[in-house]
């Protein structure tokens, strides 16, 4: 099983690093129509995922023990989303043995300030002021 969500989180890290840089190079970030930000579905799709975000966010909120981490992960998967999510995912679960437990990945909490949370929180505040 591990192995499995290893390699789903690698796929989802990658497909959304690709997705995410072909769309940048195709129009910049803020350059979406009125009518597309505007449009009902896309608002229903905004909050289906930013709810979503919040809540993996309770999960790794529960995990990590240190304030610093836990500032730093909400910024993260706010502002880069399926990106930081896969990347504490995979995180996780390379931070496990080879024969380690679910109930570990679920439940382990984490100390300390989290290097990994801290840089893509400092990434996706530079992806912001830089679009």
């Amino acid at each position: 099983m591990l192995l499995f969500l290893r390699l789903l989180f690698l796929v989802i890290l990658a497909s959304m690093l690709w997705v995410t840089s072909w769309a940048s190079f195709q129009c910049p970030l803020f350059a979406v129509p009125r009518e597309v930000y505007t449009h009902p579905w896309f608002i229903a799709t905004l909050f289906d995922a930013y709810w979503g975000f919040i809540t993996f966010y309770v999960w790794v909120g529960f995990k990590q023990s240190s304030w610093l981490a836990r500032l730093a992960w909400f910024a993260a998967i706010m502002l880069l989303g399926n990106i930081a999510m896969a990347a504490y995912c995979l995180r996780e679960l390379f931070s496990l043995p080879a024969n380690g437990r679910l109930t570990d990945l679920l439940t382990v909490r984490r100390d300390g300030p989290g290097w990994l949370g801290l840089g893509l929180a400092l990434a996706g505040i530079t992806v912001v002021l830089l679009a």
